[in-house]
């Protein structure tokens, strides 16, 4: 009997730690078994709605119903009150997004009142860098919750959920740098189990695909996109996914780019690849996402942020109606400050969607807390919604139990997923309720620490790379300073020293109509603003310009004087973090969260002062001769 009870304890004391690790992200509202819903009969989707009011929609009836003359999306509309709700959607998924928002409105303390959402975007895609032997590329939350051929379901569905939860409706399974063993047999297989999973959820799965795949698995010869036998193969099988998978999104694809199979290698153009792939995709309403991300290749030697619009500008308008051009939001690689990509203002003749980055590979990884939304928002400010055709997002989602490695990162997968629906939404309002749903809903503790959300990104930036500095990183991990970085065997552009173009006359990189004449690919107004150092707005200055370093900025210090003061801003705002949660939030946080929190914090700190003295040490060789 003593030894059962101890058993209990052990039990019961596992389980509570368990609960406070992280695993239930935002979805943490205790069961109530309160509401009575009505529903339609039949699909798992509807099922999964009415379970979920019931289970924790604390107000005592919610009718759902499907109306036709609804706009045909996956929107919905609330009507009603707390305790009496109707949610009506044209179609059964949108019934879902209508429970989730009915949830989250009650968790967050909003009264419910009659509205109706429509989502921005048709396509709202996490792009998972997944490999088949579970390592994550860019992944900081441990290896991938899709383990080929002994699949946790119940982790899966943990997932479709989530996501579900926000409005994300299609998932990229594996990386753009693709292995040719994703389109075989037993892997589709598979690829079938999850995308059964995520169905009812309104997920589509979709697959990287490696361009050269029938060559290297030794079913042709060649993969000239203009081969009659490669063609008949991408058709044959485009027929067989879709004959295991009838709702199969498409293919991903990373080609020609650094040292990934494209087109090119048989002096075929973007347009043919793409195209080719698009007409086996067609019959199945599949579309075709090829990544502008490519540089090296045709343009090599040329300015790495101008190659993108180089390639892809003189084959606008030739590409088939189920492809979409998918580029990232800056021109180089997700920096934390970058200007928005001109493919955006170039290409006008072929559908674009965004390619954001959620894993924090440029940014402090897992170990720095970044909320991303702002960086997210900034873009928006130059680029319009409606010129999207959608949005991807690069998961930082891992098997750790928290998922995303740092607690905070969490804010940033969800933060995607609210902007992918409402890109209009503020990045506080999206900061407030991810606090009030992960962690409480004390307004003391939602204003200090969604300002510090708020101004964590800035801070990354003037402890890392101000005024427009960019991809002054340690070499391949990408994580720490390396000002001085040059390796003679690595392409030029990967080197840190080609970035910053220090000397003793001046910083940064000259990209005016006198340089390289990047600025040539941007739209009115900004070509000309940023073609001109003194209209150039200071936090890009190092972007396009190369300046001296006694220039006077706009509150009359020198650039050397206004770099070692953001820098040292930097440090402080963290320090000051740092010491917020460390001596105020323990009181609002269960303690393991608060502890694994607290530890990420100081290291960000430290991590702060060591890129702030690296590179103030290294620049001052130059700025005080």
């Amino acid at each position: 009997m003593k030894k059962s009870i101890i058993t209990i304890l052990l039990v019961t004391f596992t389980h509570l730690v368990q609960a406070e690790d992280g695993h239930r992200l935002w979805l943490r509202q205790k069961p109530v078994h309160m509401a009575q819903v009505e529903a339609p009969a039949g699909s798992p989707t509807i099922s999964i709605a009415k379970d979920e009011l019931e289970n924790y929609y604390q107000g005592s009836h919610v009718m759902l119903r499907i109306d036709p003359s609804l706009p045909d999306d996956e929107g919905f509309v609330l009507n009603g009150n707390d305790d009496q709700l109707t949610i009506t959607a044209h179609r059964e998924i949108g019934l879902l997004y209508g429970a989730y928002e009915a949830l989250r409105l009650q968790a967050t303390d909003v009264l419910i009142k009659d509205e109706q959402q429509h989502p921005k975007f048709k396509l709202r895609l996490l792009n998972h860098w997944d490999n088949l032997d579970g390592s994550i590329e860019r992944g900081y939350a441990g290896e991938s919750i899709f383990e080929w051929f002994k699949l946790d379901e119940q982790l899966i569905r943990e997932y479709a959920r989530a996501n579900a939860s926000i409005g994300i409706n299609g998932s990229v399974l594996n990386n753009v740098n693709a292995s040719p063993k994703m389109l075989t047999k037993q892997y589709l297989r598979e690829v079938k189990k999850i995308a059964d999973i995520l169905r009812p959820y309104g997920i589509r799965v979709f697959l990287s695909i490696n361009f050269a795949t029938p060559m290297a698995l030794g079913h042709t010869v060649t993969a000239d996109p203009k081969d009659a036998s490669v063609r008949k193969w991408w058709k044959n099988k485009a027929k067989e996914i879709y004959k295991l998978i009838p709702d199969f999104g498409g293919f991903l694809v990373k080609a020609n780019s650094e040292g990934q199979p494209g087109p090119g290698d048989y002096h075929r153009s973007h347009a043919d690849g793409a195209n080719m792939l698009a007409e086996a995709l067609e019959p199945y309403e599949g579309i075709v996402m090829w990544r502008c991300f490519v540089y090296g290749a045709n343009h090599k030697g040329e300015d790495r942020v101008k190659q993108a619009v180089s390639e892809f500008k003189p084959l606008d308008g030739k590409f088939h109606k189920n492809v979409i051009l998918q580029t990232k939001n800056g021109p180089l690689d997700f920096q934390p400050r970058e200007p928005y990509s001109p493919v955006f203002d170039q290409i006008r003749e072929t559908p674009n969607m965004v390619e954001l980055q959620i894993t924090q590979e440029y940014l402090g990884q897992s170990v720095h807390l970044v909320y991303l939304a702002p960086m997210w928002k900034e873009f928006f400010q130059y680029i319009e919604p409606d010129w999207l055709s959608g949005i991807a997002g690069v998961a930082n989602i891992g098997k750790d139990a928290n998922w995303c490695g740092h607690h905070f990162s969490q804010a940033n997968w969800y933060a995607f997923g609210r902007l992918a629906w409402n890109p209009s939404l503020s990045s506080e309002a999206i900061a407030r309720e991810w606090l009030e749903q992960t962690f409480n809903t004390d307004e003391n503790f939602v204003f200090l620490m969604s300002t510090v959300m708020e101004e964590s990104r800035e801070a990354c930036v003037n402890y890392m790379m101000p005024l427009g500095l960019h991809h002054i990183f340690k070499f391949d991990h990408h994580y720490g300073p390396e000002p001085d970085g040059f390796k003679a065997e690595y392409p030029l552009e990967w080197c840190p020293v080609y970035y910053h173009q220090a000397d003793k006359n001046g910083i940064g990189f000259d990209r005016s109509s006198t340089g390289t004449n990047a600025v040539s690919q941007y739209r009115e107004p900004y070509a000309s603003m940023y073609d001109k150092v003194e209209k150039c707005p200071e936090n890009l200055l190092l972007w396009f310009h190369h300046v001296p370093w006694d220039y006077k900025m706009k509150d009359g210090s020198t650039l050397w004087e206004s770099l070692q003061y953001h820098y040292n801003q930097g440090v402080i705002m963290t320090e000051t973090y740092q010491n917020l949660w460390h001596n105020k939030m323990r009181g609002y946080v269960d303690e393991q969260r608060w502890r694994e929190v607290d530890e990420r914090l100081q290291k960000q700190m430290e991590n702060a002062r060591e890129w702030r003295d690296v590179c103030l040490n290294y620049f001052r060789q130059f700025a005080e001769k």
